[in-house]
């Protein structure tokens, strides 16, 4: 299954994809939320009305979660990059919630910013509570879906201003583009084998696949319920691989360009950058 959302902001319909016909929701559940997931989600389309979603803006494919967790350094390329070595397990750091917005939503370029970057990441959703868990298989069985991410990040924030942490450059206002859909693990066929991409104004920045990751993502659940405990509709983002205008490689965005991000199977965002 694919999970979307569609329409204005505090104003979305809750829909299902399958087999490229979309169905509506909202007659039986709310939202695509904690609540929604950690029932198991739907599992037939067979009495659901269809719903024709053309010329609605795409929502976040998931309401506002309590947590958004995100792993650093996560790829030895991207480490390489920024001059760091490979860590020795997952670097953690948090956004705030309120920073998600849709695949094609206006990304603001924050003010004062003159180094606002781009990350394509893989998102992680959870499907139940995770705590303490005994296995990177028990990991992988509290997944409810993937999602397409751009953790954009202010870098001077991050690291000349941080105080040590890296939130001050990650929790500026929609730096979490996010969606198009929530794809179900049944529709994947490996998770450490996706492509994944960005592109600034047409042009190719990123170019890599999941297999490049220091952690895969079953560790990183397992591993970082062992520090807390995720909630049913929580996301995580699991680190971005080379290619960030951190490398020296690329210029940082500014107002008026086009930041896309997309990851085989799963979809992709295209967000205009406007000043904040």
């Amino acid at each position: 299954m694919k999970y979307l959302r569609i329409g204005e902001p505090g104003l979305e319909t809750p829909v299902v994809s399958h087999e490229g016909v979309h169905y509506d929701l909202s007659g039986l559940y709310s939202d695509i939320d904690g609540e929604f997931l950690g029932r198991g989600g739907v599992s037939s389309v067979a009495e659901l009305p269809v719903i024709d979603i053309a010329g609605q803006r795409i929502a976040p494919p998931i309401a506002k979660p309590g947590a958004v967790v995100c792993i650093g350094m996560n790829y030895a390329a991207h480490c390489a990059e920024s001059g760091l070595e490979p860590p020795a397990e997952p670097v953690v750091f948090y956004k705030h919630p309120n920073t998600i917005v849709g695949p094609g939503d206006d990304v603001q370029i924050p003010r004062g910013s003159t180094r606002t970057d781009w990350e394509v990441e893989l998102g992680v959703v959870f499907a139940k509570p995770a705590s303490y868990l005994e296995s990177e298989k028990e990991a992988l069985d509290c997944i409810a879906g993937l999602v397409v991410a751009n953790d954009l990040s202010e870098r001077e924030f991050q690291i000349e201003r941080s105080g040590g942490q890296f939130s001050k450059g990650k929790a500026c206002p929609t730096f979490t583009p996010l969606g198009p859909h929530l794809v179900t693990l049944d529709e994947i066929a490996d998770v450490q084998d996706l492509r994944m991409w960005s592109k600034v104004n047409g042009e190719i920045r990123q170019n890599s696949t999941t297999a490049d990751m220091i952690f895969s993502v079953a560790h990183i659940i397992f591993h970082m319920s062992q520090f807390m405990a995720f909630d049913a509709g929580d996301l995580l983002l699991t680190g971005t691989p080379e290619g960030v205008a951190l490398s020296g490689r690329f210029p940082y965005l500014g107002a008026g360009d086009l930041v896309e991000v997309g990851i085989d199977g799963l979809g992709s965002t295209a967000n205009p950058t406007v000043q904040a």
